[in-house]
């Protein structure tokens, strides 16, 4: 077994031959690369799964021996100081290889059909396996030096595939966004480091829990420096998983190819944060402020992203602020000492958000059928009703997708979630009221995202409220310049708030689609701009199913979807143990000090579960009422001709429902926080400091180099030549200075 271990350092070099072999052959090959680059995604995809076999091999052992085992070598060693580098292996590092492989594996199968067409497609390959190297060096480091400088190059990968499309400006703008926000907080990630090293003498994770244990127990130590040092370790988690108030780079890192929002997005990078806080609990374990902190931060973030979520058209973007409320959700967990649950999420979502992912870009993908002429594919859900008849294999991964992030059973985060809010209730009864209300809103906008898409008529929701059959509408699509200035199509209500009746410039872009009255095909009105053939037999009317690739690997997730979630069944039933998850991580769970005592009997599993279900009931019968229309089933009532119809009188509940549509589409008005206090502020601070050291500063000397200049060159041209004219002012301005002195002092 230990021979085995032995070669866990091969794990994160392997994917790393494919980024170096490609650099290699376009530097000498360059026609040769990219006629073959097929290859590649060969060669990616099958090293990476020399990688899942191994881990797998791994786990297994670990599940059966419930050994941690860990190998160091010294790299640096200067008198008291040594820099020692290695890789451990423990329940925690085996559940991440795991997880980072099989989804990586799916992600870059998927990937190869969804960027066949792209001319970037080496270098999507190639920034690819680079991150998975990143990342799997990342779990499987042995101190916390290590895991920093791979948490940086993690960073690095995220920047570079956010900004894969850097031609667009809004693409440039969110991978800048995304690497400044995560500075911040990898700043104060550095500072921890180095604080704690300034304490304890020591990057190694064992020596680091010894030590602090010890001077906490001894009262030993300045504990308020402690305090701060954990804290700031938190701060890198809190930027990495996109936690309040470091979430606002997730949104608009949606602008990178949807295959990277489905690994880096949903499974692997947002979960180094809950990777880290994980690695580190037994540290913040001991520090009950740090852990006040972790649940307080989790559970408001928990809220934050439903809320954020409820009103967003983009798809992508919805799922994002999906994933930050569910990555709060295993922060809360974390922050409770929940720790085998906080994991047990962590697996179930990645599983199941890579699958909604992957089914949003199964859409998006689609959508280009639609919008033939276009280069670009549509992320707007007001575009997409309909879809269910002509993409059954995505609208069916979606709807499981859907269903298990809403908690329903017997599907994966159902088990994970209804520990969560278990724990909840016990821990604290306000935290247990949001975490339940969170459930709720969960259940709501999951099944708004699912109804906008794909049930009803593509062209209910593109009427405006007056019941015109065939207007105009301008492409909300992320991939263009133009923002949503038009009707708003959803809520009729907020139109009767914001926009005047009388007037015709609803829709402020030029380059506008005509839909017809049936939708059987969308025109562009400037079609005569746009040198398309429309007869081409590749333009179709309708959105088509993508292909086999592509529905593989949706195949594949709905699987674990369905099945994943078994592993970690908390109850024993007459005697046996169903509990896979909490026998895999039986020595984390020893050394956290924690009971692992997870039975419980069919009868109390139920009543526990009964409630959380029904919350997520609710959830999605409120979503089915307002979203009826788009429902062909429901014909009593229309949410549009219903507001269309009513007078223009505004009621105080029409007033809270545009309140938090506001909060929501306008992203909490954070952004704009951001915006109006931090960012002008630092740029004004900035150009004062510049204007201070341009013209204080540097103006100091350089004004008596400019006035030691000027007067020279005057005594130059003042000058005669004669001697005695020189003594003669010499003696006139001594005599003068004379008389002063002498009337001064005398």
């Amino acid at each position: 077994m230990e021979h085995i271990y032995q070669y866990t350092w091969i794990i994160p070099f392997l994917p790393l031959q494919v980024p170096l072999l490609i650099g290699v052959g376009l530097l000498f090959f360059p026609k040769a690369t990219k006629n073959l680059r097929r290859i590649w995604s060969f060669s990616s995809i099958s090293l990476l799964s020399i990688v899942m076999i191994f881990s797998m091999k791994l786990s297994i052992q670990q599940i059966n021996s419930n050994l941690i085992f860990q190998y160091i070598w010294s790299w640096t060693i200067n008198n008291d100081f040594s820099l020692e580098f290695g890789y451990l292996l423990d329940p925690l590092t085996s559940i991440m290889l795991m997880l980072i492989t099989t989804v990586a594996i799916l992600v870059l199968i998927y990937s190869d059909n969804y960027m066949s067409h792209d001319q970037g497609y080496l270098r999507f390959f190639s920034y690819m396996s680079f991150f998975n190297t990143s990342m799997l060096g990342l779990v499987t480091s042995s101190n916390l030096i290590q895991i920093y400088i791979f948490w940086e190059l993690v960073g690095m990968c995220s920047y570079l595939l956010i900004g894969f499309w850097f031609t667009r400006p809004i693409a440039a703008n969110a991978c800048q966004k995304a690497f400044v926000t995560n500075r911040v907080g990898d700043f104060g990630l550095l500072l921890g480091i180095l604080g704690l090293y300034w304490i304890t003498g020591s990057f190694e994770f064992r020596d680091l829990f010894e030590i602090v244990n010890n001077l906490i127990n001894n009262n030993e130590g300045n504990s308020l420096f402690l305090i701060l040092c954990a804290f700031l370790l938190f701060s890198g988690a809190v930027a990495k998983s996109a936690q309040f108030p470091l979430h606002v780079w997730l949104p608009d890192a949606m602008e990178g190819p949807t295959p990277i929002s489905a690994l880096i997005h949903a499974a692997t990078m947002v979960a180094a944060g809950i990777f880290l806080v994980a690695r580190l609990l037994p540290l913040f374990i001991i520090i009950p402020y740090i852990m006040y902190g972790i649940s307080l931060i989790g559970i408001i973030t928990v809220l934050l992203g439903a809320t954020l979520a409820l009103a967003q058209k983009d798809i992508k973007r919805s799922l994002a602020y999906s994933t930050m409320s569910q990555l709060g959700y295993m922060m809360l967990a974390l922050g409770m000492g929940s720790y085998r649950v906080a994991l047990f999420h962590l697996i179930t979502h990645a599983y199941s958000k890579a699958l909604l992912f992957l089914g949003s870009g199964s859409l998006i993908h689609s959508m280009e059928t639609i919008v033939g002429y276009s280069p670009y594919k549509s992320q707007n859900m007001v575009l997409m009703g309909g879809l269910r008849k002509h993409v059954p294999i995505t609208k069916t991964a979606f709807l499981i997708g859907t269903l298990s992030l809403c908690g329903i059973p017997p599907l994966a985060c159902f088990w994970s979630k209804d520990e969560i809010l278990n724990d909840s209730r016990v821990y604290s009864p306000i935290f247990a009221i949001i975490a339940y209300f969170t459930a709720g809103l969960t259940a709501f906008y999951m099944f708004r995202i699912y109804l906008l898409t794909f049930e009803g008529h593509l062209n209910l929701f593109l009427k405006n409220y007056n019941g015109k059959k065939s207007s105009s509408f301008s492409s909300v699509s992320l991939w263009g310049k133009e923002e949503l200035k038009s009707v708003n199509l959803e809520f009729p209500l907020l139109n009767l708030l914001t926009i005047n009746n009388n007037k015709k410039s609803y829709f402020f872009s030029q380059n506008s689609y005509k839909i017809d009255g049936n939708l059987k095909r969308i025109k562009p009105s400037f079609i005569s701009t746009i040198n398309t053939n429309f007869d081409n037999k590749d333009f179709s009317s309708y959105p088509n199913e993508s292909d086999n690739t592509m529905l593989f690997s949706l195949i594949i997730f709905i699987l674990f979807t369905l099945f994943i979630g078994f592993i970690g069944i908390p109850f024993n039933q007459e005697g046996m143990n169903l509990d896979i998850l909490t026998k895999w991580l039986t020595p984390s769970i020893n050394l956290l000090h924690l009971n692992s005592n997870n039975s419980e009997d069919w009868y109390e599993f139920v009543i526990n579960a009964i409630f959380s279900i029904s919350i997520a009931y609710w959830g999605i019968f409120i979503a089915f009422f307002l979203y009826k229309p788009v429902y062909s089933s429901f014909k009593n009532f229309d949410l549009i001709n219903f507001f269309s119809k009513r007078d223009q009188k505004i009621t105080f509940s029409d007033k809270i429902i545009t309140i938090i549509y506001n909060w929501s589409f306008k992203r909490g008005y954070i952004d704009a926080f951001y915006a109006t206090f931090l960012i002008r502020n630092i740029r004004g601070l900035a150009e004062l400091v510049s204007f201070f050291d341009r013209r204080i500063i540097d103006g100091i000397p350089n004004g008596f180099g400019v006035t030691s200049f000027f007067v020279g060159e005057g005594l130059k041209y003042g000058g005669g030549g004669r001697i005695s004219s020189y003594l003669f002012w010499y003696l006139f301005y001594l005599s003068i200075f004379l008389i002063m002195y002498y009337g001064i002092y005398y």
